[in-house]
């Protein structure tokens, strides 16, 4: 019989059990109750509850409280002691693992082809060297209806010649260190400095490593700094009282 449904919606698989407020928190808190009413838990999917070696961590705190799992996949309820089923939970982990990765790749990969190819803009503060510019009507009607408009990135005509200097400096061998040093020693403006409205929380006005080191990595697809892909993977648990 089944006693009730738990839920996770927008909440990664890649987070812990006990991190994750429905499926997984309130579970594991009703697992010292004597009076759960459940003596069993079985997993619709494994890719979604589980991923990497959670399931392995879990099995301890499982087993001390007499609870078990059920999975499709094992046609039944998994065994601790049985090596197959011990084998079946580890590539079941990292198959769940690896359709995270592929999903995050293949969601930045669209989005670096959105920017590259259509210019256009997904979102957060432009990276320096950037600014945003109409980019015309918004193709959705609801969009448009509201008045608001397409934006896109381009270069800054104040601050773009320095990131062309820097990363010709860089083609040439120069160090990161190096750059941020002659820079400095210019007078040229660090992104902090040339837009303090917009960086109230950065005290230091100079040149640092690490800034060279960012201008370096996000090259000409700024993917990393003008938006993050929206994430939402599903954890569904239910309780269920096994007939013996």
């Amino acid at each position: 019989m089944i006693m009730a449904e738990y839920f996770d919606a927008g909440c990664s698989r890649r987070l812990p059990w006990r991190d994750r407020p429905e499926a997984a928190a309130a579970l594991l808190a009703a697992l010292p109750d004597p009076d759960r009413g459940f003596d069993a838990i079985v997993v619709g999917e494994y890719k979604r509850a589980f991923a990497a070696n959670q399931f392995e961590q879990l099995t301890p705190t499982l087993t001390r409280y007499g609870v078990q799992v059920w999975l499709p996949e094992a046609g039944g309820p998994v065994e601790a002691g049985c090596p197959l089923h011990r084998m079946l939970m580890t590539v079941l982990g990292a198959q769940s693992q690896r359709e995270v990765l592929r999903a995050r790749h293949r969601t930045l990969a669209a989005m670096r082809a959105q920017v590259r190819m259509q210019g256009r803009y997904l979102g957060g503060r432009p990276p320096y060297g950037y600014r945003l510019v109409d980019a015309g009507p918004h193709p959705n009607r609801t969009h448009a209806a509201w008045c608001r408009r397409l934006q896109r990135l381009d270069p800054d005509p104040v601050t773009a010649p320095h990131v062309k200097w820097i990363f010709a400096k860089r083609l040439a061998c120069r160090s990161a260190a190096g750059i941020a040093r002659e820079l400095n020693e210019r007078g040229v403006p660090c992104p902090s400095a040339a837009d303090p409205g917009r960086n109230r929380h950065r005290s230091d006005r100079t040149w640092s490593l690490r800034t060279i080191v960012e201008i370096l990595r996000i090259r000409d697809t700024p993917v990393e700094e003008s938006g993050t892909a929206s994430r939402a993977v599903t954890c569904r648990t239910r309780k269920h009282r096994v007939a013996s």
